[in-house]
């Protein structure tokens, strides 16, 4: 409702649409042409076909249209206004009927006004730390678009090595050989009491998986030690 923060706008276009949402309506915007300023399109960051389909409305209502149920969002509750809840556990049961929800945000400066508290199904209110409770708009956005994600159906949280070739084991022997060799040009590996520092480090390996391009680095790095470790004279030739 009546954002006056270019900026706001276009982080909350950002933050919807990371948690897979499009539909951004505002009311009464502070300035005619926010969706288009260049702080709004900074600050969305990728999230400009959010902004393209943004409405801009006069009233809640036209905002509201096609809406089943409504969720104003506010840090106190308000005297007879609906029911407060704490925005995760009232999404779970919400997310469970079906309904074609909204979320309601207020002024940066004011919140939303009583009136418009009052035409909500329920009011939900981010639980914050005693003695400060002030949110930026965008980031209320932000985590209120987070718990209704996680209660319709979360994103999989992608491996860190997804679309990364594992490196194989012929790769994988080869750094050890590789590593060995230095080891020994530095004394860091005694051959003649070596105990388990080459089954550790190959337990290591193992372990982690490594993907080529950790391969190649770890090689580079045995690469680099040679280089520094190698008498001047030699390294000129």
């Amino acid at each position: 409702m009546q954002p006056s923060h270019a900026g706001n706008v276009g982080a909350a276009a950002r933050a919807i649409k990371v948690m897979g949402f499009s539909d951004l309506v505002l009311v009464r915007p502070r300035f005619a042409d926010v969706l288009v300023h260049e702080e709004t399109v900074a600050m969305a960051s990728g999230a400009a076909d959010v902004l393209v389909r943004a409405r801009t409305v006069a009233s809640l209502d036209e905002a509201l249209d096609g809406v089943t149920h409504v969720c104003a969002t506010a840090m106190t509750p308000r005297d007879f206004g609906p029911p407060v809840h704490a925005p995760r556990p009232y999404f779970e049961a919400l997310a469970a009927r079906g309904e074609r929800v909204a979320l309601v945000f207020g002024t940066e400066r004011f919140g939303l006004s009583n009136d418009d508290v009052y035409r909500c199904h329920a009011c939900l209110s981010i639980p914050t730390a005693p003695g400060y409770g002030s949110l930026n708009l965008a980031q209320a956005v932000q985590v209120l678009a987070y718990e209704w994600r996680q209660a319709i159906g979360a994103f999989p949280v992608l491996p860190r090595t997804a679309g990364e070739a594992r490196a194989d084991w012929p790769a994988i022997e080869g750094t050890l050989a590789h590593w060995q060799q230095v080891l020994l040009a530095i004394g860091f590996l005694n051959p003649a009491a070596p105990k388990k520092l080459m089954p550790r480090l190959r337990r290591w390996l193992l372990r982690s998986a490594p993907t080529e391009a950790e391969v190649h680095i770890l090689r580079g790095i045995a690469r680099s030690v040679q280089r520094a470790s190698s008498p001047r004279d030699a390294r000129l030739d």
